[in-house]
This record gives structure tokens, sequence and C-alpha cells, in this order.
């Protein structure tokens, strides 16, 4: 078969479940579905994650930068948040989330002044710049991931994120996050 093109399995296998097999025949009485539904969403995420990370970096963001400027837009009219209504929504540390939004200061997508009722209490808001940015990068970052699913029917699709909602549910539940 040298210098000819391999054909295509009627019956394409995954990588996961070329390790499933392997793995089914070394010890057949261990069960293999965390392997076979947790381990294809490891494989997900780094295959989709290199595209995402391309639109974020088109637009000088970073992802976490990205996710603070998209949690403000979502938040509505001010676009505005207090960092720990951030910290919560986007499950991250005081100390990331602090140099997060320092680099969307400094770039001019957000400002931060203090809390009107609270002058200890600081409060982050989308700029006019951070909006038309975010605006742009979410639609493009869509765009990418509507290509990613192409495969899948919109039945399809409703079905597996119907699924995997109340796998997570599950799991927040079970880890109190």
């Amino acid at each position: 078969m040298i210098g000819q093109m391999p054909r295509k399995s009627p019956n394409p296998q995954d990588h996961i479940e070329r390790l499933l097999v392997l793995r089914r025949s070394a010890t057949p009485e261990v069960p293999l579905d965390g392997m076979a539904i947790l381990g294809r969403a490891k494989r997900l995420t780094a295959l989709t994650r290199p595209a995402i990370e391309a639109v974020f970096a088109r637009y000088e963001l970073e992802s976490g930068e990205f996710d603070v400027l998209a949690t403000l837009r979502r938040a509505g009219t001010p676009y505005e948040l207090r960092p720990t209504e951030l910290m919560r929504d986007l499950l991250v540390s005081s100390g990331g989330l602090t140099d997060r939004l320092a680099r969307l200061e400094r770039k001019g997508f957000i400002e931060r002044r203090k809390a009107p009722e609270d002058a200890r209490s600081m409060l982050a808001r989308l700029t006019s710049k951070g909006r038309r940015w975010i605006d742009r990068a979410y639609a493009e970052d869509m765009a990418v991931e509507e290509a990613m699913l192409a495969p899948l029917t919109q039945n399809e699709r409703r079905q597996l994120a119907r699924l995997l909602a109340k796998l997570l549910v599950s799991l927040e539940h079970a880890s109190d996050v």
C-alpha cells in the first residue's frame, strides 16, 4: 500500500474507541463507561480549544479575559458587576480575577469604579470599546463552534446538550460548586 492513500474505514473509530477496545481485552471485568464518556469529553476539549483560542488571540484576548468580558456583557445594562459576582460566575480566585481585570482595564475594555452605595466595594464595567470587542469576538467564537457541531443534527445537539447538562448538574451538586 506504499504510495497509496489508505481507504477510509466504513465504521471509523475515534481515538477513545480504539483505546476502549484494547482496554476491554486487557481487563474485561472493569467497567469502561467513564472512559468512554469522560475520555471523549477530555479529547473534545483538547481538539476544540486551539480553534477557539485562535479566535480569542485575533481579538488580543486570553481565554480568561474573554470570559470576563462575556460575563459582563450578559449581565445587561449597565454591563457592570462586583468582583465577587464575577468570581462566582467564572469560578476563579480573587487573585486570578484581579489580574484579568487589570489587563482588561489597561486594554480599555473595562473600567473599575467604587460602588456608589459602598465606597469600599468596586465595580467592573464594560466600556463601549469592550462591548464592541466582545460582541465581535463572541459572534466569531460561536461561528467556529457551530462549524464544529456540523456533523450533528439539531435533534442530536439538543439531546447531547440535555444529557451533558444532566451529568453536570449531578456533578456540581455533589461537589457543591
